[in-house]
């Protein structure tokens, strides 16, 4: 999800263009009081269970949707400046410091875990029965879509994973 702010107001925009402004409003309500004049941050939108999980079926099936906060891992602008050709740890980094400052419960900082090696990470991540992780090249510029700099590892055994797969598999079964 994209989270724009600029003279205009706030967005929320979804990577198929459709404005999901009114169904979050927590979200809508934090970069509204962020301390910038304009900026558009990628992130995920998550709902989460009584235990702080991600449970994606909160988010299909619409429940809670006020509930539902931002994972923001990137900033793409800020103040008019385009950060997308910048290096990722910059960019992180001008995130960081703008959600340091009345980001509110809506946005979370997604921050690097670039302590351990990337298997052990997403063993743990499936363990907790999260979706996945994804991995990003240090260094790397802003790259919409998929690219060889950030890798998208899935569960295998998470629910909207396995969902994922067999509606993947319904649609081209009957084509």
């Amino acid at each position: 999800m994209m989270a724009r702010r600029d003279v205009a107001g706030v967005r929320l925009l979804t990577r198929n263009g459709n404005d999901w402004t009114a169904r979050f409003p927590l979200i809508a309500a934090a970069v509204g009081f962020l301390r910038v004049k304009s900026c558009l941050i990628d992130g995920e939108a998550v709902a989460c269970d009584g235990d702080g999980l991600p449970v994606f079926d909160r988010l299909r099936y619409r429940r809670q949707d006020g509930r539902v906060f931002l994972y923001a891992f990137d900033l793409l602008e800020r103040n008019g400046q385009d950060m997308r050709h910048k290096p990722l740890e910059t960019r992180k980094r001008a995130l960081a410091a703008v959600l340091r400052i009345k980001a509110g419960v809506g946005i979370q900082f997604n921050d690097h875990c670039d302590d351990l090696p990337a298997d052990v990470v997403f063993r743990h991540a499936c363990k907790l029965g999260f979706e996945g992780i994804v991995s990003k090249r240090l260094g790397s510029p802003y790259r919409s879509g998929r690219s060889r700099d950030w890798l998208k590892m899935k569960n295998p055994n998470a629910p909207a994973v396995k969902r994922e797969a067999e509606e993947d598999w319904g649609k081209g079964r009957w084509r």
